[in-house]
């Protein structure tokens, strides 16, 4: 297994290159700016990528997927309660209209050189997941993507489709966390489709569950462990 990280430049999102044995991968929230870094890391390694991952639907861990789903030929895969965020992603996060070139978000934007105008929606996307259960959650999906076999375990919160990626590997199992947990601290819950009490269920009943030697990968961030978390983490110890 190899993993390649890319750091988007625009919202500074990490995108994550997941490699098998065989050369198959999927490319785990392609934010602003990360295309350029995926392609190279494919060209250099010689990778085959089969699926785009998101987290969630947020535009921060989604803005480059439509280039390498056209790229690659291939889907997009998220949640089926985030899959309305892709045609809408600024006004779903509550940051306004992308159509408004004098607002505050284009201006914020353009400060970093880019336009709400440049997003595009995936023309492939694929979701996955059952409706909720009496929990709130989805129950766990296998994803069979090349040479790797991922869980999809819904955890929300901090969106309703929020998703956690396992990877049952030795010598420790992974675990891409996106916005539901970070080193020392968690995603917030004030945006549109976040709930504080969502969110505190998700982290006692799936979040802490995870083995203590799970190596952490966050949306933002260093990387962490379970153990560290929970033994430094403020908001699983609550």
């Amino acid at each position: 297994m190899q993993l390649i990280t890319v750091v988007a430049p625009v919202f500074g999102a990490n995108c994550y290159l997941l490699a098998a044995d065989d050369g198959t991968c999927v490319i785990v929230d392609p934010g602003g700016g990360a295309a350029p870094g995926v392609r190279r890391a494919v060209q250099e390694n010689g990778l085959v990528p089969v699926a785009v991952l998101a987290t969630h639907g947020h535009v921060d861990h989604t803005w480059d997927a439509a280039e390498l789903v056209e790229e690659y030929g291939i889907p997009l895969r998220l949640h089926q309660a985030d899959a309305y965020r892709l045609a809408d992603p600024f006004g779903t996060l509550g940051l306004g209209s992308a159509h408004d070139p004098g607002g505050p978000l284009a201006q914020s934007l353009a400060s970093v050189g880019v336009s709400p105008a440049d997003y595009r929606v995936p023309a492939r996307i694929e979701p996955f997941g059952a409706e909720p259960g009496d929990d709130g959650r989805s129950a766990d999906e296998v994803l069979e993507l090349g040479g790797l076999s991922l869980v999809a375990r819904h955890a929300p919160g901090h969106t309703e489709g929020a998703t956690l990626y396992l990877l049952d590997v030795r010598p420790a199992p992974v675990a891409f966390t996106g916005d539901v947990l970070f080193a020392g601290t968690v995603g917030r819950t004030d945006l549109p489709g976040g709930d504080d009490q969502v969110m505190t269920r998700t982290l006692r009943e799936v979040v802490r569950a995870l083995p203590g030697d799970t190596v952490v990968l966050p949306g933002h961030g260093p990387g962490s462990t379970m153990d560290d978390e929970l033994g430094r983490n403020p908001y699983l110890a609550r």
